[in-house]
Order: structure tokens, then C-alpha cells, then sequence
């Protein structure tokens, strides 16, 4: 939950924009865009049509352009990394136990 600051009504993120806005699943969901960031990066540097990216990902395009507009409702979190293992992107899974400062675990994904 975000901490308020007693002289304003901002409040500071927890880092997770779900989690602030205590959508189930805060932690999936975010892990499901920052994944979906990547990919579209990709695609965008790779300068792929919608087309050509369906092909590649084998999938149809209309999956495409959810994925490219950010609806990921019918993607898994694996799906998304067997896209980037099909766009010639390597993934490192690291587990270790949080610090004990921290109140949570967390999932946390990062591009290179």
C-alpha cells in the first residue's frame, strides 16, 4: 500500500501502479506489461508489421494488436516469455530470498 505524506495528498507508489490501485493480482499484472513492454520494443525496433510479427510469434494478428495496445487479459506470463525466446531474446529466472527489510516478497522484471 502506498505511504501517504501527511503535508499533501500525494501518495507515494509502492512501485507497482496495480498494487496502488489494489487490482487483484498487482504482481502479474505488472510483470505482464513489463514483459509486453519488451516485446513491443522489439517488434517496433525491428520494425515488424503486425503481420510479420504474427508470423513470427505464431500467433494471429489480431493478438498482435492486443498485445501491441497493451490488452494482455488472454496472454499468460509464459506466453509472453516463449515471444521473446521466439524474438531471439534469452531469459534469466533468479530466485533468492528477499531482504529482511522488505515486508513481501516480489517479482521483478527487467530488460537488459
Amino acid at each position: 500500500m502506498p505511504k501517504r505524506n501527511p503535508k499533501s495528498d500525494i501518495l507515494q507508489s509502492s512501485g507497482n501502479v496495480f498494487r496502488d490501485l489494489r487490482l487483484p493480482r498487482a504482481g502479474e499484472k505488472q510483470t505482464k506489461v513489463r514483459l509486453a513492454v519488451a516485446i513491443n520494443q522489439i517488434v517496433q525496433r525491428q520494425q515488424l508489421s503486425q503481420r510479420a510479427a504474427a508470423r513470427r510469434l505464431r500467433v494471429n494478428q489480431p493478438k498482435i494488436s492486443a498485445l501491441l495496445n497493451y490488452r494482455l487479459e488472454g496472454f499468460s506470463v509464459e506466453r509472453l516469455m516463449n515471444f521473446l525466446t521466439a524474438l531471439d531474446r534469452d531469459i534469466d529466472i533468479v530466485i533468492r530470498r528477499k531482504p529482511a527489510s522488505r515486508k513481501a516478497a516480489r517479482i521483478l522484471v527487467s530488460a537488459a
